[in-house]
Formats: structure tokens, C-alpha cells, sequence
């Protein structure tokens, strides 16, 4: 009986709902084949220094999708610097989820939000259904601040699996729920109707405000926003391309930073690129670069607190490769990627592992993603 109900949680789960799936259509128009960029940004160096052995905080990144590929259409379209050229302490991961060689998202958060093999489609519990407290739960019950980012919806698979227990990812008010159900300090991302627009009639972002959360709608008034419980809803459904909602991810990652290192006994926040996975799927070099230089802005305001502070540990993954780009030709000096894609889903390869302050060197060779979340929780004493 178990074995069937994982079944039909997987096939329902493969299904898409809503707009939240719409991403998965593939274009093979050959113009999204190749980039060629027109500006570089420059990339600074940063000290890495430490004040102990063991992290006060962490800053957890994860490139949906990204792939080491990935990574180097990125660093090539820059002219050859990334922020993560920052990162001295490097690894592997193997994806894998419970039911599949090729995870879907919602296993690959789970197992890096709890250590936990799932089934695909699997938000925040094992393959019996059973509820597996996150990292940021336990961070939460130990006293530190918390927080979530994202570009996509914040109920979306990768940051749902840190907050939310669902047997399914297309759960999605469900998810939105589980917010209700802690107390996280800050959250940003989009998937405002979710809290708002319910099959059950209630207005979660009432009882949010109830709960002492400012909710806000405009990342305008996020920048103001200095101290308290933050719940930034900033789309409906999904935040679009970055073209269109420009540096809305490196501007909300600065300001989660900002409001959880007011608590005096440390944070743990989690930063989701969600898009490099959506360019993935659709087969598009430009979208996917576009994302990966998005997201490694991100990293520059990581880095900048660490390198500052000295108590924090950055770690930034994947949870899996989309699409099997190849890079067939490039030019540093034009910043031009010709990328080609095996598929239009996501592959089974390792994924790359950058780590950077105390407790970085836990984070080099080849490791499990569920071996990730176990470190963090040991290097916080969780």
C-alpha cells in the first residue's frame, strides 16, 4: 500500500499546476542557442578570515539547476571572473533522490534542507510521508533568526522543502500554510495568491500580520523596511526573467542579510536561484546565463557580509543539472557562449560544491546532498 501511495504521489506530482510548471516549455529557436554579452561587472576579491573554527551563521545558495556548465557559460560571458572565483574550498554532490537516478527538485531540497532521500515530488518528508525537520527548523528552535529567498514562488519546490511537509509539491497553499505553522523571520520571494487567493477562503497574509510579520509587495518598500519579521510576497505566481524584475534577488538577498544579522545568536538563510533551472528546461543559453550572472550578484553580497564578519560560512550548490548543456564554443574576449542542451529535463551528474569561511573545508570531494545539510547542522551545533 505504501509502495502505490508513492506511486500515484509521483505521478501526480509530475504533472504541472497552475502557472507554477510553466517554465518546462522548450523553444529551439536557434537564437537561444547563443549568448554574447555586451557588459562584464567587475568582480572583487575577498578576504577569508575566521574568528573560530565553527560558523556563527550560514548562508546556504542554491543555483536551481546549476550545473558546472553552467557555471562556466557564466564565467565566460563575464570575461572569465565570477564571484565564485572567490571560493578556494571545492566538491561534488551526487543527486539521486529515493525513487529516481534523475531528482526533481522537491527531493533534491529535501535532501538538502534535512538529509533526507524522498520520491520525487516530496516536500519536506522521507519516502514513508513522515515530516523531517530542515536546517532552518532546527536553526529556528535553537534560537537563530531565519530567513528564505527566492526568485521563484516562495512556495515553490527548493524553498517550500525547508519549511513546508507535504507529500506533494503541488501543494501549494498547503505549503503556503506551513508558513503559519513557524516562526521564520524573513522571507522574500513570490507566490502572493497562494496566501491570498485559497480554495479554503483565508487570507494568510492576515494572520501573518497577526503573527507581528510586516507584509510587503514592493521591493521598494522591502529596501526601507529596517527591523521585524518580514514577509516579502513580490508576485502573484512567479517572479519573471531578470530582464523584466532586474536585481530584485541580489536586492532582497542584501536585505534578508541585513534584518537576520541583527540577532545576536547567529541565522541561517537560504538563497534560491531559481530561474538557471527554468533556462534549463527550455533550452535557452540566454536566459540561463542572464540567471547565472543574477545569482552570482547574490554571491557578491554573501561574501561581502562573510568576508566582514568573520563568523559566517557560505555554501553554495545545486540541487541538480537541467538540460545537459554542453559549451561547444566560446570566446572570453567577446563574452560569447554557444551552448547546446542533451535534454529538456533535468540530468543525473554531480553538481559543484563552493564553500567559503569557518567550516569550509568540511565542504571538498565527492559527497551525497544529503551529506550538506548533516554538516551545516553539525557545524551549528543543531
Amino acid at each position: 500500500m505504501k509502495n502505490l501511495l508513492i506511486a500515484m504521489l509521483c505521478f501526480l506530482a509530475a504533472f504541472p499546476v497552475w502557472a507554477q510548471e510553466n517554465y518546462k516549455t522548450i523553444s529551439k529557436e536557434d537564437s537561444v542557442k547563443i549568448y554574447i554579452g555586451k557588459t562584464t561587472y567587475e568582480v572583487k576579491t575577498y578576504t577569508e578570515k575566521h574568528k573560530a573554527d565553527k560558523p556563527k551563521n550560514i548562508i546556504f545558495m542554491i543555483g536551481d539547476g546549476m550545473g558546472v556548465s553552467a557555471v562556466h557559460a557564466g564565467l565566460t560571458a563575464n570575461g572569465g571572473q565570477l564571484f565564485l572565483n572567490n571560493f578556494k574550498q571545492l566538491g561534488f554532490i551526487t543527486t539521486n533522490s529515493a525513487s529516481d537516478y534523475v531528482t526533481d527538485s522537491a527531493a533534491g531540497g529535501t535532501a538538502l534542507s534535512s538529509g533526507y532521500k524522498t520520491y520525487n515530488g516530496a516536500i519536506g518528508v522521507d519516502t514513508d510521508t513522515v515530516a523531517q525537520p530542515s536546517v532552518l527548523e532546527k536553526a529556528e528552535a535553537k534560537g537563530l533568526a531565519t530567513g528564505l529567498v527566492s526568485s521563484s514562488a516562495i512556495t515553490h519546490a527548493t524553498p517550500a522543502s525547508f519549511i513546508a511537509h507535504q507529500p506533494s509539491r503541488n501543494h501549494y497553499e498547503a505549503i503556503a500554510g506551513d508558513f503559519l505553522k513557524t516562526d521564520i523571520d524573513v522571507f522574500i520571494g513570490g507566490g502572493y495568491k497562494h496566501f491570498t487567493d485559497r480554495k479554503d477562503g483565508r487570507n494568510l497574509t492576515t494572520e501573518l500580520e497577526g503573527k507581528g510579520y510586516t507584509v510587503l509587495q514592493d521591493m521598494n518598500k522591502i529596501d526601507q523596511f529596517k527591523s521585524g519579521k518580514l514577509a516579502g510576497l513580490t508576485a502573484p505566481e512567479h517572479n519573471p526573467r531578470v530582464d523584466e524584475r532586474g536585481d530584485m534577488l541580489p536586492r532582497a538577498t542584501g536585505k534578508a542579510i541585513e534584518l537576520l544579522s541583527q540577532s545576536k545568536k547567529g541565522f541561517f538563510l537560504m538563497v534560491e536561484g531559481s530561474q538557471i533551472d527554468w533556462a534549463g528546461h527550455q533550452n535557452n543559453t540566454i536566459y540561463l546565463v542572464e540567471e547565472v550572472l543574477d545569482f552570482d550578484r547574490c554571491i557578491a553580497k554573501a561574501l561581502e557580509f562573510a568576508s566582514k564578519d568573520r563568523e559566517t560560512l557560505v555554501v553554495v550548490t545545486a540541487d541538480h543539472e537541467t538540460g545537459g548543456l554542453g559549451i561547444n564554443n566560446g570566446a572570453y574576449d567577446k563574452k560569447r557562449v554557444n551552448g547546446e542542451f542533451t535534454t529538456g529535463g533535468h540530468t543525473g551528474v554531480m553538481v559543484p560544491v563552493f564553500a567559503f569561511g569557518p567550516g569550509a573545508e568540511h565542504f571538498t570531494g565527492i559527497m551525497d546532498n544529503t551529506d550538506i545539510p548533516k554538516k551545516m547542522m553539525e557545524l551549528l551545533g543543531l
